[in-house]
């Protein structure tokens, strides 16, 4: 156990670094997915043939796509016609695209939960559908879809480690580089483990809170 605080000391101030990269990744990429499949389910819901199928082809293929293959495809493919990204501009990016996928189809269930009736009655007040939406379904799906939109969360601090793959020195690449150098794989991969856990720990307990919160109405 000695070892281990020892360990820790010394390597725990190098992970830290990919502790900042692994919350980028994951803020950055919550917040594409998140508008991204805003649209995506608004486009779904819209009852316009052309949008609707449009949005169900493009969450199919979304979903159909290992998040690996994307995040090779936008960082090493993408430049044969033009578009270089840095990795953490593409770990964004991959990650979000791959996610807008369920948060998409969380959106949608969220919607279409409200009360059909509660959406005729604003429009024979003489509400368009936009500003049916704004006012009267999104604020409402909102709570619905807060416990697994928190899941989602949790779900993409996990994979944000895939973005080691294309050279991303997150939390996970980088105890690999240590562990690596140092051989000390026991206390290094401990060490990670922790701070994952460390991450998660309180997106856990807020989806416990929305959950019960629900539960309670």
């Amino acid at each position: 156990m000695q070892k281990f605080f020892h360990d820790a000391v010394e390597f725990v101030p190098i992970l830290l670094q990919g502790v900042w990269l692994t919350i980028v990744v994951t803020v950055g990429s919550l917040v594409l997915s998140t508008v991204l499949g805003l649209v995506w389910a608004l486009m779904r819901v819209s009852g316009i043939g052309v949008l609707v199928g449009l949005s169900a082809s493009l969450i199919n293929v979304i979903r159909g796509i290992p998040i690996i293959v994307l995040l090779f495809y936008i960082y090493f493919v993408m430049p044969d016609f033009g578009i270089a990204l840095s990795a953490l501009q593409a770990a964004i990016i991959g990650l979000g695209i791959a996610y807008s996928a369920y948060q998409a189809e969380n959106f949608r269930a969220g919607i279409e939960a409200i009360d059909k009736g509660q959406i005729e009655a604003a429009q024979t007040i003489g509400m368009g559908w936009w500003l049916t939406m704004r006012r009267v379904v999104l604020p409402q799906a909102v709570r619905i879809i807060l416990p697994p939109y928190g899941n989602i969360m949790i779900m993409m601090l996990k994979d944000s480690s895939q973005a080691s793959t294309i050279t991303v020195a997150e939390l996970a690449l980088q105890g690999k580089l240590i562990a690596s150098s140092t051989f000390k794989n026991t206390s290094v991969f401990t060490l990670v483990a922790l701070m994952y856990l460390t991450m998660s720990i309180p997106l856990i307990l807020l989806v416990r809170h929305f959950e019960n919160k629900a539960n309670r109405k």
